[in-house]
């Protein structure tokens, strides 16, 4: 067993994350993910109301008495969803752990830590995170440029992201972008991460609940089969590679506006895509590990594969590279 400031803080068994995902963090993963010992985050937005979202959290609940988390992510937008009444669901659902990420979480992190919850906040960049520190979170995800989604401008990678953030940094921190494996994980540790969070791996298991082809594409794809859109717009994404994307990508290089964009990345049409099986339909998040996604295994097997694939890494693989000291003669 692996325990770090993470496990010991946040009462789980393994260092190991399944962060909030929109229309993937889902009572159907999220619960698997907490019986396999793993902190696991419904995300909110995926409900279309704060009702449904209480209902999920019911769902994940009738599946399993473990540990698990609601993400909240905050972003600027005309027409806001209502994150006060979101929050509010949260709280009175007795949610003991929320992964807030986004835009000005300050409002959102002292309303949660007023009701005793614990905070982890997602970041791309260590003065954020530090930022995030000072609001009272208990832990940091901080996100390198190899992560899908949404990586931040200054695209800085984990290997140096996360040792630069955990100089800095005093809470716990969970290393995320890039990681799907065992290696992955005894890697973080020794860059100074108390955990990994994941989300494409999560993706390609048995109770994620998206099509099988997609699955099977992030098998088949390999680490170059991903698109950055938006950098035109300075709201980088990093999404799959597919039509969609690689039309979003050149419309972008013309230099045409986020309007002449609009309706091919429209969140109601990644979904059906994700539903039906078409992976061109519309762009899906997905990051650069798919090059070390070659299986779509249980939750559990892929959960207890890395910790015993990182265990054995520490405490074998390492320790034989040590070589004793010669005693003097």
């Amino acid at each position: 067993m692996i325990r770090t400031r993470f496990t010991e803080a946040f009462g789980v068994e393994h260092p190991i994350v399944q962060g909030g995902m929109m229309w993937v963090g889902t009572a159907d993963l999220v619960a698997p993910v907490a019986e396999a010992g793993a902190l696991g985050f419904l995300t909110a937005l995926t409900q279309p109301t704060p009702e449904e979202l209480i209902k999920e959290i019911a769902r994940v609940r009738e599946r399993t008495d473990k540990v698990f988390g609601v993400n909240l992510t905050i972003l600027p937008s005309i027409n806001p969803p209502p994150y006060a009444e979101y929050r509010r669901a949260i709280i009175e659902s007795g949610i003991g752990i929320v992964e807030t990420a986004g835009y000005k979480p300050q409002e959102h992190v002292d309303d949660f830590k007023a009701a005793g919850i614990k905070v982890v906040h997602k970041c791309t960049a260590v003065r954020h995170a530090l930022s995030a520190e000072r609001m009272g979170v208990d832990a940091i995800s901080i996100d390198g440029f190899e992560c899908a989604g949404h990586p931040g401008e200054d695209d800085i990678p984990g290997l140096i992201l996360i040792p630069a953030a955990a100089d800095k940094v005093k809470v716990p921190i969970l290393a995320s972008g890039g990681f799907g494996d065992g290696r992955g994980l005894a890697a973080a540790l020794a860059l100074g991460a108390d955990g990994i969070n994941m989300g494409t791996r999560f993706c390609a298991t048995r109770e994620a609940p998206i099509h099988d082809n997609f699955k099977a594409a992030m098998v088949a794809n390999d680490e170059r089969a991903t698109e950055l859109i938006f950098r035109s717009y300075r709201n980088t994404a990093r999404v799959a590679r597919n039509a969609i994307a690689e039309q979003v990508v050149a419309i972008e290089r013309e230099g045409r506006p986020f309007e002449d964009v609009a309706a091919l990345v429209k969140g109601a049409r990644g979904r059906e895509g994700l539903e039906t099986g078409d992976t061109d339909h519309g762009i899906w998040t997905a990051g650069m590990i798919q090059g070390l996604i070659h299986d779509v295994p249980t939750v559990r097997e892929l959960v207890e594969r890395i910790v015993e694939d990182a265990e054995a890494i520490i405490s074998r693989r390492l320790a034989a590279m040590l070589v004793p000291e010669a005693v003097p003669a």
